[in-house]
C-alpha cells in the first residue's frame, strides 16, 4: 500500500470537507463563528480544486476546504496533495465515492523527476471507512508506470528501454518473456514490424510474455510502442516531432494494465505484445509507394510514412489472432483525427462486439474514465483500396482518419471472439487535479473493471 495512506484511524488527523459550490453557504451555516466568517473573507466559492485552510485560534491549522465545483470530477481530491502541508487528513461529511476520492487523493502525488531529483513530502489521508487502501494503490502505481514511462524522452525509453521495461512487468509477475530483435524479425515473420523500425540506430523488437494457468480463459494485449516518430521520409515538422516521445503510450497503457491485470490475479491466460521501434530517416527506411508483406500474408501498399503504427501493431495483431483468444485489446496513440474528433481527454474505442461495446462503455462510466465508441463505418472501407497490392494502409483523402486507422487494423484480427481497438492520446495537455502536464494513463481503469467483471 502507498505510504501517503493511513489505515487507523488517527485522532489527531485534521479534517478536509469537499463542497460543491452550491454547499458553501449550507457549510457556513453549519460552522458559524470564526470558520464562516475566514470563508466569507477569502472568497471562497467552492470553485474546483480551490483549496481554502482554515486556521485555529493559535495560528495553527484546524481543517480546509475543498472546492469541487459541480461534482462532476471525482478526482477534485488531487488538488490537497500538492497543497496541504505534510500532516494527516480525513475526509470530514459526506464524501459521494471515498474509493475515487482517494484515488484521486494519491494521483495528485504524482512527479516525474526522474532528470531533477527533487523529490518531496506528501500530506497523508486516512482511508475512507470501507475504501481498500491496496486496490486504490494498484490503481494509483499503474498510473504512476504508465506516466513515467511516456514522461521518459527517447534517449532513455528508446526500443530497448521499452522492451526492459516490459520485461520488468513480467518479471514481477513470474510471466515468460522474449523478445525478437532485430533481423530474426524477418526470420520469425513479423515484417511490417521490421520494416518501421530498421532505419533507427537502435534494433526493433517484439516483446511477448504470458501469464495465467493455461486454460483459463484467453486476454491478449497489444500495445503500440513507437518510441519516437520522426515520421520517416514523410517528415514531420519539428513541431509536430515536440511530443513525439509518446508514441509508445499504447505500450506504456497496455503495460500498466497488463500489471493490474496480474497483480489482482485475475483468472485468465495474459498475453502482451509489444511490437517496440524507432521510426527514423535513413537510408534503408521504408517509403512512401512501398508495399510490404504482413505477417497475415497481406500485401500493404504505403501511403504515408508517418503512419507507421498501424503497420506494427498489424503484425502484432496477426500474431494475436491466430490463437484466437476470448479477447483482444489493443490500445496506441494512433492518430491525430481522434483528438480532432473528441478531444484528448476522451479516447474513442471501436469494436464489433455490441455487448462488449455496452460492457466497456458502462465500465467507462463507472470508473470515471472516459471512452467513448466510435464506429467501424463499413462503407469507408473501399478508401484503403490500392491499386497495387491488397490494401493501403491509409486513405487518399482528410475524412475520418481515426475510422480508416481501425478498419485498417481490422482485417488482422478474424478468429478471436472479440477485438477492442482504442486510440488513445496518453497525455495530458492542460492540468487538472491529479493530472499534471505530461503522459497519462487512459482508458486502463476501465479495461481493468471490464476484466475484472466478466473473469474475476
Amino acid at each position: 500500500m502507498l505510504d501517503i495512506f493511513v489505515t487507523k484511524k488517527d485522532a489527531a488527523a485534521i479534517p478536509v470537507w469537499l463542497l460543491r459550490a452550491g454547499d458553501v453557504k449550507s457549510w457556513c451555516a453549519e460552522h458559524a463563528g470564526a470558520g464562516a466568517a475566514w470563508v466569507e473573507t477569502s472568497g471562497f466559492k467552492g470553485e474546483i480544486g480551490k483549496v481554502l485552510m482554515l486556521p485555529d485560534g493559535s495560528g495553527g491549522l484546524a481543517g480546509a476546504l475543498l472546492g469541487l465545483g459541480d461534482g462532476s470530477d471525482p478526482f477534485a481530491t488531487g488538488a490537497l496533495a500538492t497543497v496541504l502541508p505534510v500532516q494527516t487528513y480525513r475526509f470530514a461529511g459526506h464524501v459521494a465515492d471515498g474509493a475515487k476520492a482517494a484515488l484521486g487523493f494519491a494521483l495528485g502525488t504524482y512527479s516525474f523527476a526522474r532528470y531533477t531529483g527533487k523529490s518531496r513530502e506528501w500530506p497523508r489521508l486516512v482511508l475512507p471507512e470501507g475504501v481498500g487502501g491496496e486496490e486504490v494503490s494498484r490503481q494509483a502505481r499503474a498510473v504512476f508506470l504508465a506516466r513515467d514511462l511516456i514522461n521518459t524522452p527517447t534517449n532513455d525509453m528508446g526500443p530497448a528501454d521499452l522492451a526492459d521495461a516490459a520485461l520488468e512487468v513480467a518479471r514481477a509477475a513470474d510471466a515468460e518473456a522474449s523478445v525478437i530483435v532485430g533481423d530474426d524479425l524477418l526470420t520469425r515473420n513479423y515484417p511490417m514490424v521490421h520494416a518501421v523500425g530498421r532505419a533507427s540506430a537502435v534494433a526493433p523488437r517484439l516483446v511477448d510474455f504470458t501469464w495465467g494457468r493455461a486454460d483459463a480463459p484467453r486476454v491478449t494485449l497489444v500495445g503500440k510502442g513507437v518510441c519516437f516518430d520522426s515520421g520517416g521520409l514523410d517528415l514531420k515538422p519539428s513541431s509536430a516531432m515536440l511530443l513525439m516521445k509518446k508514441d509508445m503510450g499504447g505500450a506504456a497503457n497496455v503495460l500498466a494494465l497488463a500489471r493490474l491485470v496480474m497483480e489482482a490475479k485475475l483468472d485468465i491466460r495474459l498475453r502482451v505484445l509489444i511490437p517496440a521501434v524507432e521510426n527514423s530517416v535513413s537510408g534503408n527506411s521504408f517509403r512512401p509507394g512501398d508495399v510490404l508483406k504482413s505477417r497475415k500474408g497481406l500485401s500493404v501498399e504505403i501511403g504515408n510514412t508517418d503512419a507507421e503504427g498501424r503497420l506494427i501493431l498489424a503484425d502484432a495483431l496477426a500474431e494475436a489472432d491466430s490463437e484466437a483468444p476470448d479477447l483482444i485489446i489493443d490500445m496506441a496513440t494512433l492518430t491525430g483525427a481522434a483528438r480532432t474528433a473528441l478531444g484528448p481527454d476522451l479516447p474513442p474505442f471501436y469494436t464489433d462486439d455490441d455487448a462488449l461495446a455496452a460492457d466497456l462503455a458502462e465500465a467507462a462510466a463507472r470508473e470515471a474514465d472516459p471512452l467513448w465508441r466510435l464506429p467501424l463505418w463499413r462503407p469507408y472501407d473501399g478508401w484503403l483500396d490500392s491499386k497495387i497490392a491488397d490494401v493501403n494502409h491509409v486513405s487518399d483523402g482528410p475524412f475520418a482518419g481515426s475510422i480508416t486507422a481501425a478498419l485498417f487494423l481490422r482485417r488482422f484480427v478474424e478468429k478471436s471472439k472479440a477485438w477492442v481497438h482504442l486510440d488513445i492520446y496518453g497525455w495530458c495537455p492542460k492540468a487538472k487535479p491529479g493530472r499534471p502536464v505530461g503522459g497519462e494513463a487512459q482508458g486502463i481503469r476501465a479495461l481493468f473493471d471490464l476484466l475484472r467483471r466478466r473473469y474475476g
